[in-house]
């Protein structure tokens, strides 16, 4: 097998030019020189025979083939470091650190019930938790920032396996206008109030899972200021049943008595962004997750 002509090293000053937008601040993020940062940039340009930047006016700017290389370069840096990750892990037999990414609709206090079993039996290990919501859940997968997730949806590359069916029930406060119809409400009934929702977590926001059809809209970051924001009769929304339990059994929200849509479902599935580098502490995470949301399931 051909030594490649450019080292790993080479690429990631490349990497951090282009992320870092220029050689200074490439060569302060990587505690190197400025001039060693450019000659690692020409050396990839002599021994590929391409051109990776042109300049105009007083910037550098990557050329087509230099685009392409970068998005190489940087795809094997990430695959090196989960590499030395991997190796990490299985070398110290544990984890020091797990990050997870976790819908909001999954129910929260299922979600800190595992967390407290796996803090019994690995107490040094760092839980960092993304509450996140559709695409952010996607991005945080593929920006490769956790380790395992549990999403509405599964992003292309990676794998996973259905959690749990998570079912929406559509209701408003007792005295919201909707309840005092007295009647079933249809779609029409619904495009007259305000509806509540909660906002794509995601930088893009490519993603959409509420209903379109109502021109009063408020549009929320947190599960607390959804819920509380019908509590108060500000409008309605579809929630998650188990999310809303207590509020049902109060009598703080109730549902809504709607002839057609008055129910929703949606799947979670559990995602190991890396299954062959997921250590022992991952695993067992992964596993009480899913025997705890079977023991809840209704029969």
């Amino acid at each position: 097998m051909p030594q490649p002509r450019v080292s790993l090293d080479q690429w990631r000053a490349l990497v951090a030019v282009v992320d870092h937008d220029g050689y200074a601040r490439a060569a302060e993020t990587l505690h190197r020189s400025q001039s060693s940062i450019s000659h690692a940039v020409h050396q990839i340009e002599s021994r590929l025979g391409l051109k990776l930047f042109t300049i105009e006016g007083r910037k550098a700017r990557l050329t087509d083939a230099g685009a392409v290389l970068y998005r190489r370069g940087r795809a094997l840096i990430d695959e090196a470091e989960r590499i030395e990750q991997a190796a990490a892990n299985l070398a110290a037999g544990g984890q020091a650190q797990l990050r997870l990414a976790v819908e909001s609709i999954f129910p929260t206090w299922l979600l800190l019930r595992c967390l407290a079993q796996f803090g019994e039996t690995h107490p040094h290990t760092r839980v960092e938790l993304h509450e996140s919501v559709l695409g952010g859940t996607d991005e945080l997968l593929l920006e490769h920032r956790v380790d395992m997730a549990i999403c509405s949806q599964v992003p292309a590359g990676f794998l996973g396996d259905p959690l749990m069916s998570v079912r929406f029930i559509a209701v408003a406060a007792p005295t919201h206008p909707l309840h005092q119809l007295n009647r079933p409400l249809t779609l029409e009934d619904l495009r007259a109030h305000r509806h509540l929702i909660m906002r794509d977590s995601g930088a893009r926001r490519t993603r959409s899972g509420a209903w379109q059809g109502a021109s009063q809209r408020w549009t929320v970051s947190h599960k607390a200021t959804w819920i509380r924001a019908a509590c108060m009769g500000l409008g309605f929304a579809w929630y998650p049943e188990e999310s809303i339990r207590e509020e049902l059994a109060s009598g703080a929200l109730r549902p809504l008595p709607l002839a057609e849509g008055a129910e929703r479902r949606a799947t979670l599935y559990l995602v190991i962004a890396d299954p062959e580098a997921a250590g022992p502490a991952l695993q067992q995470l992964a596993r009480r997750l899913r025997a705890a949301v079977a023991d809840t399931a209704p029969a």
